[in-house]
């Protein structure tokens, strides 16, 4: 079948000679692939900055796709139907998918002690293969997937199976109280959501920090919000407390992670050295930028290693800090109601539609911000 194929850092390609998944357990599906998209995480293993990412991995947490055979233990699902397909692999029977924590589902991932199952996201996250392919392997199949409505549009059924929910769940973590000013670093989709979020909790309020101009355009459009360049504006943390009574913000998420441009220093070490979990930069920022007894939230994706994080600061001010991977499903019938009833409208952030043959063009637009890319869907020829 046609997939995607890492050979090895910034080295991908459209490879027709990829196996075919198998049914390996009673509970699998397979499903053949509409859509599936890049996501920014994505681009870490791209940039070779996730352990454990072998050559022959397939990327791509993101999907949808038709049920095209079943195991023989499945009892929700049939052959012909349309699913969007969670991020997590949860097995929905273990201590924490019972908490309804399904990005840390312990037997999907048990050489893990932190984050569960991730489709295509190195053998650190379980070893699976991902979806940024005609067809793919779906484990525990009667505990994520989740039948698209028929009024869905399948831009925006790909959208909730990780960009949607981990947006909404920033904001949830935040706690956010009616009137709070909320600061969102990162205007990549994750943060245009995030920022588009924190207004259903009531937020009266909304700051987006990125250096990127047309998404800084973008999201101040998309989400309503205002909208900042930290190269124009010095040192983004005295800004911040310039626009909030010298106090801090209410509220910082954290929706960019260990590529976060700003700072020389946390760069080199992060993403450069490797010596760290990524550059820190933009949850350094959140953390000194969030006043006294506020909530920094964290859904960008850093390493598995250390990382140089001002726990002093923390601990003296007396932050809360939330993270974690999204609970897909937790938030799933919710995010639906939403988009049905045109509160949400998550396909308006898709800027590229590229056939699944062209992957390695993709990943170059999508990693170089070329052509004003905000998020890229691949089509498989099969869809």
């Amino acid at each position: 079948m046609l997939a995607m194929n890492f050979r090895g850092p910034f080295r991908v390609r459209a490879d027709r000679n990829m196996p075919e998944p198998q049914i390996e357990h009673p509970e699998d599906a397979i499903v053949r692939v509409l859509r599936s998209c890049i996501c920014g995480s994505d681009l870490h293993l791209y940039h070779g900055l996730v352990p454990d990412t072998r050559v022959g991995t397939t990327f791509g947490h993101e999907f949808i796709g038709e049920v095209v055979e079943i195991g023989p233990s499945l009892q929700k699902l049939k052959v012909g139907d349309k699913v969007m397909v969670p991020f997590n692999i949860a097995c929905g029977k273990c201590a924490f998918c019972k908490q309804e924590l399904y990005g840390n589902c312990h037997e999907s991932n048990p050489m893990a002690t932190a984050v569960g199952g991730i489709f295509g996201y190195s053998h650190t996250a379980g070893g699976f293969q991902g979806g940024q392919a005609e067809y793919a392997r779906v484990p525990y199949a009667d505990v994520g997937p989740t039948v698209i409505p028929d009024w869905m549009d399948p831009d925006d059924a790909v959208l909730l199976t990780d960009v949607v929910p981990t947006g909404y769940q920033a904001a949830e973590m935040a706690s956010i109280q009616k009137g709070d000013t909320v600061v969102v670093f990162g205007a990549g989709p994750i943060g245009i959501m995030a920022a588009k979020s924190a207004w259903l909790f009531g937020a009266g309020r909304v700051i987006v920090i990125d250096h990127l101009e047309y998404r800084l355009d973008f999201v101040a459009q998309y989400a309503q919000c205002e909208a900042y360049n930290f190269n124009s504006i010095g040192d983004p943390v005295v800004f911040i407390k310039t626009q909030t009574d010298s106090l801090g913000a209410d509220v910082c998420i954290d929706a960019v992670g260990c590529e976060a441009k700003g700072n020389l220093m946390n760069t080199v070490l992060g993403t450069k050295l490797l010596l760290q979990g990524g550059s820190t930069t933009a949850l350094h920022w959140a953390i000194n930028s969030v006043k006294k007894g506020g909530i920094v939230s964290i859904v960008g994706v850093y390493g598995p290693t250390d990382a140089l994080v001002p726990i002093g600061n923390v601990v003296n001010k007396g932050i809360t800090i939330r993270a974690n991977q999204a609970a897909v499903k937790r938030n799933l019938p919710k995010l639906i109601e939403h988009v049905k009833n045109g509160i949400l409208d998550p396909k308006q952030i898709i800027t590229h539609r590229i056939p699944m043959e062209e992957v390695a063009d993709a990943y170059h637009i999508f990693s170089r911000k070329l052509d004003g890319c905000i998020k890229t869907v691949l089509i498989p020829p099969t869809a």
